[in-house]
């Protein structure tokens, strides 16, 4: 799978530094990714919560954190639509977010 918008990850994790691994992490586990429907992400994350919108709400760091990204499985192209902290969370529309 290809990442898009990977700066807004970095710019997240230079504000919350304990992130930066977890969210490195997270881009290696899915750059070698091969995903072509929701139940193969759901197979390696577990937690991870299936949307409508092709959007997937992963939680980062033992749930410290929130990541939000949307999947085109036919492209293989997965597009970060958000990342923050619970309260910045509960502050969005998991759907519709977009802060790329």
């Amino acid at each position: 799978m290809r990442v898009i918008a990977v700066s807004t990850l970095r710019t997240f994790w230079k504000r919350h530094r304990d992130a930066e691994q977890p969210l490195k992490a997270w881009c290696d586990e899915v750059r070698n990714a091969s995903w072509t429907q929701p139940a193969d992400v759901k197979r390696l994350y577990r937690s991870a919560s299936v949307l409508r919108n092709r959007r997937i709400v992963f939680n980062i760091k033992g749930n410290e954190y929130r990541l939000i990204v949307a999947i085109a499985y036919r492209l293989q192209v997965v597009y970060v639509k958000f990342v923050g902290t619970h309260r910045q969370y509960d502050a969005v529309d998991a759907e519709t977010v977009d802060q790329s």
